[in-house]
């Protein structure tokens, strides 16, 4: 872990720039790809119109995070193998011990993949139960325009670039606060074996 000073985006978001070191961030890759080879990414489906999203996804940890045209859901298994998500790493478990004001470890480790043009809308995370722990986010590869407002979709919205290696987390009044990836910024990076953008968001789900 680099030793940084955070930096205070608004009430409750704050960002640690560059947390993990380059030859951290290179490990962290190389063990998401590894991990991945047993719970491979896949496209998930948007509720209701069941189209894909433009990003893919994964999960680690004993709950993941789902998108299917039934609803948004968290689940034990992988909705292709069928098999139990592989363990969140303790490299990522540490930056939540370090960075989150919350006694309990995180439940769910959502790993999103963005290759050329994906993007994430505008959205809340609200679908866990436990909604006093803050949301902690890695960034890594390509520089990313990250966008963010009030709980409410209308109203002011500020943007800041996210980088590789930086933490970035949110809790207490902007928990349910609307954020998205405007863009990635192609070729910012060559981290990413094949070029893109990978983003590592930590949550606990359950009540503790």
């Amino acid at each position: 872990m680099a030793m940084v000073r955070p930096l205070q985006l608004a009430a409750g978001v704050t960002l640690w720039r560059e947390y993990f070191a380059r030859p951290v961030q290179q490990e962290i890759v190389e063990t998401v790809m590894r991990l991945a080879q047993s719970a491979p990414f896949y496209r998930p489906l948007m509720p209701k119109t069941a189209n894909p999203f433009s990003v893919e996804e994964t999960n680690f940890g004993p709950l993941g995070w789902l998108a299917e045209p039934g609803g948004y859901r968290y689940a034990p298994q992988h909705p292709v193998t069928g098999e139990p998500w592989p363990a969140i790493p303790d490299m990522l478990i540490e930056p939540w011990r370090s960075v989150a004001p919350f006694p309990q470890p995180p439940e769910c480790c959502l790993v999103n993949l963005y290759r050329a043009g994906a993007k994430m809308g505008a959205h809340q995370d609200r679908d866990e139960d436990e909604l006093g722990a803050p949301v902690v986010s890695v960034s890594l590869g390509d520089d990313a325009v990250f966008r963010f407002g009030g709980v409410t979709r209308k109203g002011p919205t500020q943007t800041v670039k996210l980088s590789s290696g930086d933490v970035l987390t949110f809790g207490g009044p902007s928990r349910l606060m609307f954020h998205g990836i405007a863009r990635v910024i192609a070729a910012s990076s060559d981290l990413v074996h094949g070029g893109g953008r990978i983003n590592l968001t930590l949550r606990r789900v359950t009540k503790a």
